[in-house]
């Protein structure tokens, strides 16, 4: 048989063993699709002590830079806003002498 979508059937047959072989290409798909899913968004338990630990210093790490990166943005952006205002002639201040 021809995968062609218009395809003629000249019996019920035929049909059925179409039916059938769309059925379990559908099924293995299916079973393809969960286990890589499974794969990308289930992870293993820490089953040995060594990889928790492992698993607490990376997560701690992750925390730790997140706070260092918002502190030197907050400095960044936040005392930039103090020192524009005090300065002596506005944004335009550098080019006067």
């Amino acid at each position: 048989m021809n995968d062609n979508p218009l395809q003629t059937y000249r019996s019920l047959e035929e049909i059925r063993m179409r039916k059938e072989m769309l059925r379990r290409e559908i099924q293995k798909d299916n079973g393809q699709i969960k286990s890589t899913w499974d794969g990308l968004f289930h992870t293993e338990k820490a089953t040995t002590p060594s990889k928790r630990m492992s698993g607490f210093m990376s997560t701690g790490a992750g925390v730790m830079d997140g706070i260092i990166l918002g502190w030197k943005l907050y400095r960044k952006f936040y005392s930039e806003k103090k020192t524009k205002s005090k300065k002596k002639g506005g944004l335009l201040g550098f080019f006067k002498k």
